[in-house]
């Protein structure tokens, strides 16, 4: 799975409150809470973001609440992935979980600067930054996870795999 986009990057402990702030957790679609991605941190992210762009952040990425509002709300504004030196676990997990892919890579982000173009093998693990002519490798995800983020999801991929 390939991915390519134009990076937009944030610093440490970007928490769940400013990736989709809490006024807007009664809203449950996804279109919508595009619309307020990251408003509390850059608010004029949703007027620069472009399908396939790229997160990218530094340590503790998700942190906060558990609130599956925030992956949803990145994947809803059409980013297509995260890449970070952390990442909140439970972030990671509800990520996982809709499909939104996630890479932790420490000398990806210290080499990497808003406007840069990356490319992204997810099956590889691998990382181009295209500005600057460099290559960085993250930990492939295991196949069954590959499924999942494939399939869209796990409930897309449940759905795909369950017999009747």
């Amino acid at each position: 799975m390939m991915l390519k986009g134009t990076v937009h990057k944030y610093g440490v402990n970007v928490d769940t409150d400013v990736i989709i702030p809490a006024r807007y957790c009664n809203v449950s679609e996804p279109a919508e809470l595009a619309l307020h991605c990251m408003e509390d941190i850059d608010i004029d992210f949703v007027k620069k973001v472009k399908p396939g762009d790229i997160i990218v952040a530094d340590t503790n990425f998700g942190c906060g609440s558990s609130r599956e509002h925030a992956p949803l709300a990145i994947k809803a504004a059409k980013v297509s992935c995260v890449i970070a030196k952390s990442f909140a676990r439970i972030f990671f997990r509800n990520a996982i979980n809709i499909g939104l892919p996630l890479l932790e890579s420490e000398d990806a982000v210290n080499s990497t600067d808003s406007g840069d173009v990356l490319e992204v093998d997810l099956s590889k693990g691998e990382i181009k930054n295209l500005t600057r002519n460099k290559t960085f490798i993250a930990k492939p995800y295991p196949d069954f996870m590959m499924k999942i983020i494939e399939a869209g999801g796990l409930v897309d991929y449940t759905r795909k795999n369950t017999v009747n």
